[in-house]
């Protein structure tokens, strides 16, 4: 409790741990702590409570009813603002519902400082030892293996005093490059001493790494990619910041290069841009003679699409060999380990003073673009022409179509595909995170809407994703936190992306054949409008194509007059 006591230094105060804890997170700018709390909580509950009696400033605590959504949110806050938030979770149960959370985020190079509960380790004569069969039901042997290696630090809070000095150093780390979570067990009976208040609003006593880009391998990378007579970037992760955006338009429209999206989960570049070949790396990758890898995990199918046999690779990246992943082989034959946005900074600046050499190449390539890029967005237009039953193309033009002029944010969950909308911003699309841990789009663009309240944010998503949200939960989250979201659901009652990997290995085989796949239908399908309509929110459901367009301009009137969560179920093939 803080209060001044008989004996302890004139002026010191004291505070419980759990208050402790909340104090020091608002001092390292931490705005929210997505909470789900147990019996673990008392101290932190009681801390809270107290500073709120003392108008001690300390981050918003926002109850989560569910882990998974506390995860998914504060990943689109730091979407929204760069800015690394807390999560703490109820000891090992509440931990396992968050690491599908905390795998997304380790993929995605999101930070978060998670923490959970620790069941108390005591049975009686200390103060926060275990009192109901629960306390000994959730003991476990190593609580923190459970998100180990999703994180790139973790510990177990052993004295009230390290609060300060322990937050300091996961904070630092989780926003170090390559950015990511970190994890601190929190026991109950240490939570529940008490510490010194001095010193908990100081300044952070340590701060983050940030790489810099060699400059010796980017005036190597320049040199490559000048001389080139086919670059190609491809490019998966985004460009890193708004500069990083803006720079790569300009360099690739400069150099009349190719610039390719496979599988991309954000924007590096404008999706109507003339320089964009959309996201099939086909012809382009087999033709390339230098080829920028920018920020993929993945660039491209190994099995499906093949580099030119004396082609040169660049990576570049905060983690260009992403080193956590341990079979990753793409040939990297200039590595450069930085943001993003600064190795695009740096290769811009490298390649200017050589625009007046290999004019004839660029002047090739350019012809070649113009050839080629309207070709590839009519058969984008065909794919997304209206049709019975509706295709996911077809919804994201719809989409497209709505959010034009409104510098809206789109999340996609095996949703809209990306190349049918026209985007041109950074960070105005996101897809699911290549960990594949679903039910990310809702509580993520949740996350987005609480940064920014007066953004639009639309977050589309195939059936199955709906259910692994946990819906309920982020419907009565977005109705407490009145957060107005478009929610796009893309209903076919299947897992889609189960069936199209069986007919991807076997084409001619039985399930293809089969008049139901097994493992994959998700027939009968619920409706969807009802589960938002509990939770208040505007709901309709859409089977014919010609009524989409009216649905989702009425939903974002609604949004935009109302303040409320808007849903739209499509029915599509």
């Amino acid at each position: 409790m803080l209060e001044s006591r008989a004996g302890d230094k004139a002026g010191s105060a004291k505070m419980t741990a759990g208050a402790a804890l909340f104090t020091r997170l608002k001092s390292l700018g931490v705005d929210y702590v997505f909470c789900n709390s147990g019996t673990d909580f008392p101290p932190i509950i009681e801390g809270l409570a107290e500073a709120s009696a003392k108008d001690i400033p300390l981050p918003h605590a926002i109850v989560m009813p569910h882990e998974h959504a506390a995860m998914g949110m504060a990943h689109g806050y730091y979407f929204a603002t760069g800015k690394a938030q807390a999560v703490i979770l109820h000891t090992n149960v509440g931990l396992a519902n968050g690491s599908i959370g905390a795998i997304n985020a380790a993929v995605d190079q999101v930070p978060v400082l998670m923490m959970s509960g620790r069941t108390p380790v005591t049975e009686e004569g200390r103060f926060g030892a275990r009192t109901v069969p629960i306390g000994w039901g959730q003991e476990m042997r190593d609580q923190t293996a459970l998100v180990r290696e999703a994180s790139k630090w973790d510990y177990e809070l052993r004295f009230a005093e390290q609060i300060g000095p322990l937050l300091d150093r996961a904070h630092a780390i989780a926003n170090s490059t390559p950015k990511g979570p970190v994890y601190l067990s929190l026991p109950r009976e240490v939570l529940c001493e008490e510490v010194d208040a001095a010193g908990l609003d100081a300044p952070a006593t340590m701060q983050p790494t940030r790489a810099g880009p060699d400059m010796t391998l980017i005036r190597q990378a320049a040199k490559m990619l000048a001389e080139a007579r086919n670059p190609l970037i491809v490019a998966q992760r985004g460009a890193g910041s708004e500069a990083g955006f803006a720079a790569l338009s300009q360099l690739v429209s400069d150099w009349s290069i190719p610039v390719c999206q496979w599988w991309a989960v954000a924007t590096a570049i404008a999706t109507d841009h003339p320089c964009y070949v959309g996201a099939n790396p086909d012809p382009w990758l087999g033709e390339a003679d230098v080829v920028l890898v920018l920020d993929a995990l993945a660039p491209w199918w190994p099995d499906m699409h093949k580099p030119a046999p004396d082609a040169k690779f660049i990576h570049l990246g905060p983690d260009p060999l992403f080193a956590r992943t341990p079979v990753r082989n793409f040939r990297s034959d200039v590595t450069i380990a930085c943001p993003s946005d600064d190795g695009i900074l740096a290769l811009a600046a490298e390649m200017r003073p050589m625009m007046n050499r290999h004019v004839g190449a660029r002047m090739s390539r350019q012809a070649l673009l113009s050839l080629r890029v309207p070709q590839l967005r009519e058969r984008l237009a065909q794919a997304a022409a209206p049709s019975a039953p509706m295709s996911k193309a077809y919804v994201s033009k719809c989409v497209s179509d709505a959010i034009a002029g409104k510098e809206a944010t789109v999340l996609s969950e095996l949703g809209c595909p990306l190349d049918p909308i026209v985007l041109d911003r950074h960070n105005s699309w996101h897809q699911e995170p290549h960990a594949g841990g679903l039910g990310w789009s809702f509580p993520c663009a949740m996350g987005m809407q609480l940064a920014d309240r007066s953004k639009l944010v639309v977050a589309t998503m195939g059936d199955g994703s709906y259910v692994f949200s946990n819906p309920v939960a982020c419907h009565q989250i977005a109705e407490a936190l009145e957060l107005p979201i478009l929610v796009v659901i893309l209903n076919n009652s299947e897992w889609g992306a189960v069936r199209h990997s069986v007919t991807g290995l076997y084409p001619d085989g039985y399930a293809a054949k089969a008049n139901r796949m097994p493992l994959t239908s998700l027939e009968p399908s619920p409706d969807f409008t009802k589960v938002a309509e509990a939770s208040r929110a505007y709901a309709v459901k859409v089977t014919s194509a010609d009524d989409l367009p009216r649905a989702l301009q009425g939903a974002i009137r609604h949004i935009e007059e109302k303040r409320q969560l808007a849903l739209v179920e499509v029915a599509i093939g």
